[in-house]
Formats: C-alpha cells, sequence, structure tokens
C-alpha cells in the first residue's frame, strides 16, 4: 500500500535575495513617500498663490488676438445708435446735478460729485479718477513741495531766456511762461538745495526760437551746453543723471530741443505741450502733458446747451491728413460746420453756438483748440491719436469728452447725434463746466487752476529716495 507525502519544501532562499527583496521594498516605501509628499506642496502652492498672489489669481494666459482693423471699429463705438447699425446700446442717463460754476479761488473747494450704476457695474461721472485721493495729494503738495531753480541775474547774456518776463504772457505758447511767472513767486521755490524735491532748468524754449543769437538751429546746442554748466558747477544734476530735474516748453521746438542732451530727453522730467507718445522723445508717465491755452481776460461767456444750435465746429489750416480728411468728409453737412482756414468772423462765437467742438491734430498733436473749447463750454472732440492728453494722471477725459481714432471721421456725425439724444450729452457739458478752472492761467495762481494742476504732475513723479546732500 503506497503512502502519499507532501513535497518537500522548497529551499529558504539565499540571503543575498532577501536582502534585495527588502531593499526593494524600502526604495518603493521611499518613492511612494516623496511623491505624495511633492505632491502636497505643489497643491498646496497653487492654493496659496490663487489666494494670496498680489495681482489676483494665476491664470493660464489668454491668447492674443490680432489687433482690430480700421474699418472694424464702427462695430465697437460705443455711442452709435441701434437705428444706425443694428447695435443695441445700452444708456443711462444721469441723474441731475448742481453744477459749480465759480472761478475757484482759493478758498473754494472741488464740488462733491456723484457717481451712478449701470446694470453692467459702476460708472464714475466724477471728472477725477479718484477725487479723493486727488484731494488729499493736492493739500499735501501745496504743504511741503519744494522746487530748486537754478539761479540766474537779470545781468546774465541770457538772462531773457532764464528768466521771467516782466509783461503778462500771451500768445499760443503763453502756458510756459505763465508757469515760469507763478513758481518764481510761490511758496514752492526754495534756496536750499537739501530740501527739494525737484530741480527746476528755467531755459524757455519759445525764447530761445526767437532769439536771434540763438534761433531753431541753435535750441539743441543750447540746451547741451547748459546742462554741462549746471553739472560742472552744482552737484545736483550728477546724483540721479537728471532723475529729478525738469524743464517747462510749450512750443513744438521743444520736442526736439533735447536731442543734443540725451540725458534730459530720457531722464529728466519733460513738462510739455507737445506729448505725442508715438514719437521719439516724450516717455508717458515719466514726462507731463499740459495744456496749451490762449491767455483770456475777463468773465468767461456762458450759453446754454439748448441755445447751441449748430452739432460740431472746426476751424483752422490744413496741415494734416487728420483735418484734410475730416473737412472733405463734413465739409458740404448741414449740422457740423468745419473750414479749411480761420474765421473772418468771431471765432468765439462759433465755440459758443456749437454743441461740440473739434480738435484735430495739425504738425503736432496739440492746439490751443481743446483749452478753448472748454474755456466757451463746448465738449472738446478730440481727433489726435496717439495724443497723452493733459492732466491724464489726474482728470477722467472721457466724462467731458469725446475722443475718437482717425478712422472715426466717417462715423463722427452719428456718434455725436447719438450722444445727443441719449443725453449723454448734457452729462458731458456738466463736467465740460466743472473742469474749466484746470485749464486757466492767473496772474496771481487761483486754487486748481492751471498751475496748481502742472505743480501736482510734478508732485507725482518726484523721486521716492531722498538723497543726502
Amino acid at each position: 500500500m503506497a503512502v502519499s507525502s507532501s513535497p518537500p519544501p522548497p529551499p529558504p532562499p539565499p540571503p543575498s535575495f532577501r536582502r534585495l527583496q527588502r531593499d526593494s521594498l524600502q526604495v518603493l516605501f521611499f518613492l511612494l513617500i516623496t511623491s505624495s509628499v511633492f505632491f502636497f506642496l505643489y497643491s498646496f502652492s497653487s492654493i496659496k498663490l490663487d489666494i494670496h498672489h498680489p495681482e489676483g489669481p494665476i491664470h493660464p494666459p489668454k491668447p492674443i488676438l490680432p489687433l482690430q482693423q480700421p474699418q472694424q471699429a464702427v462695430h465697437n463705438h460705443p455711442f452709435i445708435s441701434q437705428e444706425s447699425l443694428n447695435l443695441q446700446v445700452a444708456v443711462v442717463l444721469p441723474e441731475k446735478e448742481v453744477i459749480a460754476t465759480g472761478n475757484g479761488d482759493s478758498q473754494t473747494p472741488l464740488p462733491t460729485e456723484k457717481r451712478n450704476h449701470d446694470s453692467v457695474g459702476s460708472r464714475n461721472d466724477d471728472a477725477f479718477h479718484d477725487r479723493t485721493l486727488f484731494t488729499e495729494e493736492y493739500t499735501r503738495m501745496k504743504k511741503s513741495m519744494k522746487i530748486y531753480a537754478y539761479p540766474h541775474g537779470k545781468n546774465e547774456t541770457f538772462a531773457n531766456v532764464l528768466l521771467p518776463v516782466d509783461s503778462e504772457p500771451g500768445g499760443n505758447y503763453a502756458s510756459e511762461s505763465y508757469f515760469k511767472k507763478a513758481l518764481f513767486k510761490s511758496h514752492f521755490l526754495t534756496n536750499d538745495p537739501s530740501e527739494a524735491d525737484l530741480f527746476y532748468l528755467p531755459f524757455s524754449i519759445a525764447s530761445l526760437r526767437h532769439d536771434k543769437r540763438v534761433g531753431v538751429g541753435g535750441i539743441q546746442t543750447y540746451v547741451k551746453n547748459y546742462v554741462r554748466g549746471i553739472s560742472q558747477s552744482y552737484p545736483f544734476w550728477n546724483r540721479t543723471g537728471g532723475a529729478d530735474h525738469f524743464y517747462v516748453a510749450c512750443h513744438s521746438v521743444g520736442r526736439t530741443a533735447m536731442d543734443k542732451a540725451v540725458q534730459v530727453k530720457l531722464n529728466a522730467i519733460q513738462v510739455v505741450c507737445s506729448s505725442s507718445y508715438f514719437l521719439p522723445g516724450y516717455v508717458s508717465h515719466k514726462d507731463a502733458s499740459i495744456p496749451q491755452i490762449w491767455p483770456r481776460k475777463g468773465p468767461r461767456p456762458t450759453r446754454p446747451p439748448s441755445h447751441r444750435q449748430n452739432l460740431a465746429f472746426y476751424a483752422g489750416a490744413m496741415n494734416s491728413r487728420v483735418r484734410e480728411s475730416l473737412v472733405k468728409t463734413w465739409r458740404n453737412d448741414s449740422e457740423i460746420s468745419v473750414h479749411r482756414a480761420r474765421l473772418k468772423t468771431p471765432y468765439s462765437e462759433s465755440l459758443l453756438r456749437s454743441k461740440f467742438c473739434i480738435h484735430a491734430k495739425g504738425f503736432e498733436v496739440n492746439t490751443a483748440r481743446i483749452g478753448d473749447a472748454l474755456y466757451y463750454g463746448c465738449v472738446p472732440v478730440v481727433l489726435a491719436d496717439h495724443y497723452d492728453l493733459p492732466y491724464a494722471d489726474i482728470l477722467n477725459w472721457e466724462s467731458f469728452s469725446v475722443v475718437l481714432s482717425a478712422s472715426d471721421i466717417p462715423i463722427m456725425k452719428r456718434v455725436l447725434l447719438e450722444m445727443v439724444r441719449s443725453g449723454e450729452y448734457l452729462r458731458l457739458q456738466e463736467n465740460v463746466v466743472r473742469v474749466q478752472k484746470h485749464f486757466q492761467w492767473h496772474s496771481v495762481p487761483v486754487n486748481y487752476d492751471a498751475f496748481y494742476m502742472v505743480m501736482y504732475e510734478l508732485w507725482l513723479r518726484r523721486s521716492h529716495v531722498k538723497i543726502s546732500i
């Protein structure tokens, strides 16, 4: 009888195999732990970034779309009516407000503005980007701002270029002279350079242009030599390369006046009327745009919107393609009055009887037409591409003007008529009255006038690093 028996047990693995098996398990466990820790840290860091990143949540970059072609601009304009282009436009009429009509002296505070809300979100009807911030910083500026002007005597060779004029400034480029006269009589000027926030280069581009010893062709050399002189005689320029220095120029030749003084163009603050950020020489946010204002005396004329029968007005020389296109397109229109030259009739009457007054680019992006329009209570229509508008850091231009591209000239009438129909024009005109004080010079500066607004622009650009002398 056969006896069944189980097979003998397999021999135990050799010691070397057991060690290999144990090491493999340890490696596998280590990899598992490491992967878990890595995954946890990645998830935690992503959550932290999404919540606490100073720029907001981090998202994948959006695809870059091609630039819109000019012929497509008509379809996206916010004031083309549905009847004109079968587009739906949501219009919210502003509440009625009391209009501040005073000139605003040192005792007159800025009026309180209202903010309206539409179905999409908040629309700021204020003439300022941030009125509260402006008024707080404006008060600080008036108390503490200090400017050191390089000293020059009346007996110097170019005293007429470096010192304020004795007469009342006038003409198309008066802003430059008004600023210098006001600064030299103000409390902002200091004789102690150690307390200065900024240093003023007092040469006048307009005076240099008319000085027979210099002329247009010699301005660049004069500026180069002037900067070399102060850098050799004073230590202030060399400390910063001119970054805490500024000059003021309203004449159009000022745009090329710094071509031989590269440090001025690249480092110093250029406070100019010719403020085109498309052309070399002007750096937006470093430099500042100031309004070109034709001085006017006496009480400001007024005319209510209901008495302004003409839709839009323009008159001027044909020295740019923008102006040629404007006049060619609308010369036969009964509601838009455009002229190829200056009028023989009073210019002021055309401004007073028009709802909108057109500023069209000429040789430069700037002219006195915006200042003219605001003075006469007419809503400016800006046809000047690449124009860094005056006080753009401070004022909300969309609240008191219409800014169009030159490619919008064919649809300009539709845009303006829709603004009148919807009530948007009345809102703009009310804000025109509110900002008038900021676009006017005075023999003795008045609170919130053009001088103080330019000083505030400089305050915004002053150096944040105080250099000990």
